[in-house]
């Protein structure tokens, strides 16, 4: 009896702790950012988001977004078969190297593609011929964020298969299924729900990416300044409530890509408990 009252006090205690802990750190600074948005009224508000140079800098981050998660789920799918379901010579050292972009400073990043790119680069030369512009430019940002983003989906897939194993597909193999068959029939609806997820974490990993963007961009207000960058700008020069008001932008998408991945979250457990109880 003691130790279940014991048990009681702790658990609460725990909650506790916990909520205190993201009231500070989460709640607190998201409600910052919606009184500093309104802080001038809602005309000022709409106004702010709708500012050409918020709109433009809106449409540098959904396309950057959109080539990061195209490219990373693309390269994931692949890489994450490859590293779970052949054997080859330095396939440790791949996977290794994938995680590279989520353990070094993104501001790293940038300077990294700012040397390979840059006037000082290899490449430079080449792409010059061709007159590509990488640094300073919409290819740069586009570059930096699919690498920051590289591998979310990944991390996500490679557990799963990893788990799963590969009996069935042999045993389909064995019966003369096709390769195209095998993936799309047993081994990527066993991988459906975590590609989604580390879609949605690459969208939002590629959203509020600043640092190596920051190094690579130039910060050309209306062509190369994504919303973070904007954010920045607009609060050195000052401008807090418009600052607040675009940050809400990034807000919003970001609790929309929150709710998108809990409700496929409790759709992935409804198929689940729904084909447990029809093999029960």
């Amino acid at each position: 009896m003691e130790q279940k009252k014991n048990d009681g006090i702790l658990k609460w205690v725990l909650i506790i702790i916990a909520a205190f802990f993201l009231f500070i750190m989460v709640i607190m600074p998201l409600g910052m950012v919606v009184a500093g948005s309104f802080a001038r009224g809602f005309k000022y508000y709409i106004a702010s988001i709708t500012d050409k140079y918020t709109l433009k800098a809106l449409s540098l981050t959904l396309r950057a977004t959109i080539a990061s998660v195209i490219c990373t789920s693309v390269f994931g799918l692949m890489a994450a078969w490859a590293v779970t379901r052949y054997s080859f010579p330095g396939k440790k050292i791949i996977k290794s190297i994938i995680d590279i972009p989520v353990t070094i400073s993104p501001v790293i990043c940038g300077m990294i593609f700012l040397l390979l790119f840059g006037r000082q680069g290899f490449i430079y030369p080449l792409l010059d011929k061709v007159g590509i512009d990488v640094i300073f430019a919409v290819p740069g940002i586009i570059i930096v964020t699919v690498f920051v983003t590289l591998p979310m989906v990944f991390r996500e897939i490679v557990p799963v298969l990893e788990a799963r194993g590969t009996e069935e597909e042999e045993a389909a193999a064995m019966m003369g299924a096709s390769g195209w068959t095998i993936f799309t029939k047993i081994t990527f609806p066993s991988i459906k729900w975590p590609f989604i997820y580390g879609m949605i974490l690459s969208a939002s990993r590629a959203m509020g990416e600043f640092g190596a963007v920051s190094v690579i961009s130039g910060h050309l207000r209306g062509l190369t300044n994504t919303l973070p960058l904007h954010v920045e700008i607009l609060f050195n020069e000052f401008n807090t409530t418009e600052a607040f008001a675009v940050a809400s932008i990034l807000v919003m998408l970001s609790i929309a890509l929150l709710i998108l991945r809990l409700v496929l979250q409790y759709v992935s457990k409804r198929k689940i408990s729904r084909m447990q109880k029809a093999t029960a």
